[in-house]
């Protein structure tokens, strides 16, 4: 247990990869620097080469079927989740932010996975007790 507590708790923190050591640094990264980057960013082909999209993606769950210790939730699975983003991006270079959704049926995940579309190249779904959930992560991808 004190590999998760220490030397915080969890396995992830965010890291600016811009520096950010003046306040012209500070300046580019939010205002009044971003301006010029946001309508191009509205295309999604200059979005990846602009932003973090294009490296990022979501690991969705709602905790119904966690592989071999059965229904959890979304509180009691981030600790897996967490693991599973760090071993994205140990591996494949890409960060992963783990989402855990209070949503009781895979109609609402798919809803909420869907809504994020903008933000997330990618989905990570994790496993889920509704016999439906293959058919809504193809809805998803198409939502």
């Amino acid at each position: 247990m004190a590999y998760h507590r220490l030397p915080r708790p969890g396995k992830l923190e965010i890291q600016a990869i811009k520096p950010l050591a003046n306040q012209r640094d500070l300046a580019l990264a939010y205002s009044p620097g971003v301006p010029p980057p946001v309508p191009k960013s509205a295309n999604p082909s200059e979005a990846a080469s602009l932003t973090a999209r294009a490296n990022s993606g979501r690991g969705v769950s709602n905790g119904t079927a966690v592989l071999r210790l059965g229904q959890y939730r979304t509180a009691g699975i981030e600790a897996r989740d967490g693991g599973q983003a760090v071993l994205f991006k140990k591996f494949a270079g890409i960060d992963v932010f783990d989402i855990e959704i209070a949503a009781d049926t895979i109609a609402r995940v798919v809803e909420t996975v869907a809504a994020l579309e903008p933000t997330f190249a990618a989905s990570i779904w994790r496993t889920s007790r509704d016999p439906n959930a293959s058919r809504s992560r193809r809805s998803s991808r198409s939502a």
